[in-house]
């Protein structure tokens, strides 16, 4: 949800990279960081621990433009993708106001897939959140990596209809920053609705 300040006169949207283990969650917001002005980005926290490439969360804010005098602000933050981070992917998730769900491209990791899309599922309607009106954008990550499975078979394997995809090499940053517009382009739309 939306935080708005009306003493800073800014509005806060919180985005939530989610996806398995592994799938370039994280490469995407390092990605992202590097792209921008250092006028327009705040500090990038990465928490790491030996076995795992992410633990908690990367953040930072990304100021971009303004609507009717407020200064929009973007909060983004990763998910670990490892199946026992449960309570970690729960407590990010709450309060998000788009998600963009990364998608390990490479065959043999559909099955993850499905499992970690299901599990954010979850996640939402834990947290009362409208699934089928809530931004999510379907980012199909690791395109260079064949075999590849199918673009679209994910949707067709959970049933699901009008989630704009995107093909993407985080690692090159082909796709993150259009990944990245499509989903907050979709949030402000519906802050404005």
């Amino acid at each position: 949800m939306a935080y708005i300040s009306f003493e800073d006169k800014q509005i806060v949207f919180k985005l939530v990279y989610f996806g398995p283990g592994m799938s370039g969650k994280t490469t995407n917001l390092h990605w992202i960081h590097a792209q921008l002005s250092e006028k327009y980005r705040g500090d990038l926290l990465v928490l790491d621990t030996e076995r795992e490439r992410t633990l908690f969360f990367d953040f930072f804010p990304v100021s971009l433009g303004k609507v009717e005098n407020y200064a929009i602000k973007f909060h983004l933050y990763t998910i670990p993708g490892q199946i026992h981070y449960e309570a970690s992917r729960r407590l990010i998730l709450e309060g998000a106001d788009g998600v963009v769900f990364v998608a390990d491209s490479r065959a043999g990791h559909l099955e993850r897939n499905i499992q970690s899309y299901r599990m954010m599922i979850d996640n939402m309607v834990d947290h009362r959140i409208p699934v089928d009106s809530f931004p999510i954008v379907l980012q199909y990550n690791k395109r260079d990596l064949e075999p590849l499975i199918e673009l679209g078979s994910i949707e067709r394997e959970l049933g699901l209809t009008g989630i704009p995809s995107i093909e993407a090499i985080a690692s090159e940053g082909r796709g993150v920053m259009q990944t990245l517009r499509l989903v907050s382009t979709e949030v402000i739309q519906k802050f404005r609705m």
